[in-house]
């Protein structure tokens, strides 16, 4: 694909007509180069007068967005951090509570086990000294001792 030539000749007339024939052309050239920024950028250079005033006003705004979005983001990380933070703490606060509540009923369930192991003893030496007959007696005599459907 060729591209179009843009040298023309140009007919001798004062300065200021070949700058502007010249500047028509450069606009041309944008057009056919960068057609979607040709309409900003020529709009740019005629509320400036194309003397690079728009370059300097873009950069001070680049810059201020940039220094915006920069502090936003810092200000967004700072929050996530200290949610999260938070949440450790949290976490740490319930798992403890959780902890001293497993200890405790642990020491429960070995004084449960201490109690059992006592009235296993007791039991056994209370059937050592009785008659097995008449502990059989005993228990198939009481109306309270019996199972329901019996």
């Amino acid at each position: 694909m060729e591209r179009p030539s843009l040298e023309f000749n140009l007919p001798d007339t004062h300065e200021e007509g070949k700058l502007y024939v010249v500047d028509s052309l450069n606009n041309l050239n944008k057009l056919n180069v960068c057609p979607a920024e040709s309409q900003l950028s020529l709009d740019e250079e005629e509320n400036t007068g194309g003397t690079g005033e728009s370059m300097a006003g873009s950069n001070a705004r680049n810059q201020f967005l940039f220094f915006i979005t920069f502090i936003l983001t810092l200000t967004i990380s700072l929050a996530l951090v200290s949610f999260v933070i938070f949440l450790i703490f949290q976490t740490r606060n319930e798992v403890d509570q959780i902890s001293s509540r497993l200890l405790s009923e642990k020491k429960n369930i070995e004084e449960l086990k201490k109690l059992n192991n006592i009235i296993l003893k007791h039991l056994n030496q209370s059937r050592i000294k009785e008659k097995p007959s008449d502990l059989h007696d005993y228990l198939f005599t009481h109306t309270e001792l019996k199972v329901p459907g019996e």
